[in-house]
C-alpha cells in the first residue's frame, strides 16, 4: 500500500471552505506534508471588496503558514483561486474554469459551511444542503475523480442514543424541503422552523445530516468519505500548538472567562466536552481520502472523528482547570 504523501504525488486537489478555520489547517497541512501534490484549486468567492485571489493571499501571510513558507517557500505556485460562490446556481463558476475543474481534479475536500447555530433555515438549507447537491453534481462530471471528502459533524444525530459510523435516514426529504422553501416566505419558514428541527437543537445540526443524505444519495456513484468531527478547537501539534483564529465554540468560552466576562457555564458536570484539535481532524480527513483512493471500498466510508470515551474530558474539569490558568472561578450549573 503506498503512504499518504505517496498516494497525494501529482494529484489535483478541490477544495471549498479554504479561507474558514478547519479548511486553512487542511491547506497548510496537504501542501507541508505532501509537498509533491501537483495543484490545489480553492474556491472562494469575493469579499468586501476582495477578489478571491486577495482573500486566498491573506491566508497564505497569516502565522499558521509560517512554518511551509520555511520548508517550501514555493508552495503558493500549486494554490489556483477560483472564483465561485457556492450559492449560486451551477456555484457561479466561469465555463472556462468548470472545464478546468472537470478535467483536473482528483480529490475533493468540501469542508464549506456555515457553522452558525442561529442561522436561519433559508440560509442554512442553502449553503450546507443545496451547496453540497451542486458539488455533487459537478463531481459526477469530472473525468479523474477518485474520492469526494465530505467534513459533517458528529452532532448530526444527536438525538440518538447512539450513533455508528453510517447515514442515517434523514428527518425530512431533502428535495422537498428545497422544494418548499421556494414558494415559502420568511415568516413562514421561522414558524414552522421550530416544528421542522423536532428534538435538534438548532437549523445547522439539522441541515448537516440533511446533507449527508444527499451526499449519499447523490453520490451513490462516487467514492465517499464522511468525517464527522466533535468541537473543533485549537491544534494540538500542527503546525505549532495553540493555533486559532476565530472565537467560536470553546475558545470562545475560555476568553471570555479569561476576560471576566463568563463567570457562570450552564452545563453538568458529568457530560462529555468531547473537544477534538483541528489538527487531528484535518489528519483523519487526509487519511480518509488516502484509505478510499487506494482502496475504493464498496461502501461510503464514514468516520467519527471525537474524544469519546477513549480520551473523555468533562465539563467538570473545565471547571476546575480554568481557575489555575486564568486565575477565575467558573460556576457549573446543573440544567
Amino acid at each position: 500500500m503506498v503512504s499518504i504523501p505517496e498516494y497525494y504525488e501529482g494529484k489535483n486537489v478541490l477544495l471549498t471552505g479554504a479561507t474558514g478555520f478547519l479548511g486553512k489547517v487542511l491547506l497548510e497541512k496537504l501542501l507541508r506534508s505532501c509537498p509533491k501534490v501537483n495543484s490545489v484549486y480553492v474556491l472562494v468567492r469575493q469579499k468586501a471588496g476582495q477578489t478571491p485571489q486577495e482573500r486566498v493571499e491573506e491566508v497564505l501571510s497569516g502565522k499558521l503558514f509560517d512554518r511551509l513558507r520555511d520548508e517550501n517557500p514555493d508552495f503558493r505556485e500549486k494554490i489556483i483561486a477560483i472564483n465561485s460562490e457556492l450559492t449560486q446556481p451551477k456555484l457561479a463558476l466561469s465555463e472556462e474554469d468548470k472545464e478546468v475543474i472537470i478535467d483536473s481534479t482528483n480529490i475533493i475536500f468540501h469542508c464549506a459551511a456555515t457553522v452558525r447555530f442561529n442561522e436561519n433555515l433559508r440560509d442554512a438549507v442553502q449553503l450546507n444542503v443545496i451547496a453540497t447537491r451542486q458539488l455533487i453534481l459537478l463531481a459526477q462530471q469530472m473525468k479523474n475523480l477518485e474520492v469526494f471528502m465530505h467534513v459533517s459533524t458528529a452532532y448530526a444525530y444527536c438525538n440518538r442514543k447512539h450513533i455508528d459510523e453510517v447515514v442515517y435516514p434523514p428527518p425530512v426529504d431533502p428535495k422537498k424541503l428545497i422544494d418548499s422553501l421556494e414558494w415559502m416566505d420568511d415568516g413562514l419558514v421561522n414558524d414552522i422552523t421550530p416544528k421542522l428541527i423536532g428534538d435538534r437543537p438548532n437549523t445547522y445540526i439539522y441541515t448537516k445530516a440533511l446533507a449527508e443524505y444527499v451526499v449519499q444519495q447523490e453520490g451513490a456513484k462516487l467514492n465517499v468519505a464522511i468525517v464527522r468531527p466533535s468541537i473543533v478547537g485549537a491544534s494540538w501539534k500542527e503546525p505549532f500548538p495553540g493555533w486559532i483564529d476565530n472565537f467560536n465554540g470553546p475558545s470562545g468560552l475560555f476568553i471570555a472567562a479569561g476576560k471576566g466576562i463568563l463567570r457562570t457555564i450552564r452545563a453538568s458536570n458529568n457530560a462529555l466536552a468531547d473537544l477534538v484539535p483541528v489538527d487531528v481532524v484535518v489528519n483523519m480527513s487526509l487519511a480518509a481520502a488516502w484509505y478510499s483512493g487506494v482502496n475504493r471500498p464498496r461502501n461510503i466510508m464514514v468516520y467519527n472523528c471525537t474524544t469519546g470515551s477513549t480520551n473523555p474530558f468533562h465539563w467538570g474539569e473545565v471547571g476546575m482547570i480554568l481557575p489555575v490558568f486564568l486565575n477565575v472561578r467558573i460556576n457549573l450549573k446543573e440544567p
